[in-house]
């Protein structure tokens, strides 16, 4: 049993992994396989505050923006519709 986040941020049990991990505290989402994401985890930061989502789209429901190191090009979409 796999613990996502629900576009409430509330936790659920799921029978299949997320397919995006977050970091709670950043607000942010990103592949699993994120360079940045894996270097947070290897240097013991990070793993406390992390959350996974079924999908991008439940992510942005819940208020995380994406990553700019996996997700460069939703990265920047976001910052345009964003202003930041």
């Amino acid at each position: 049993m796999y613990i996502l986040t629900d576009v409430d941020g509330r936790p659920y049990p799921s029978p299949t992994p997320g397919r995006f991990g977050g970091h709670r505290r950043g607000k942010l989402y990103g592949r699993l396989d994120c360079p940045s994401a894996l270097r947070a985890l290897a240097r013991g930061h990070y793993r406390a505050h992390r959350v996974f989502f079924a999908d991008e789209q439940t992510a942005i429901a819940a208020g995380y923006r994406p990553c700019a190191v996996c997700l460069p090009a939703a990265y920047a979409a976001w910052k345009v519709h964003h202003g930041r």
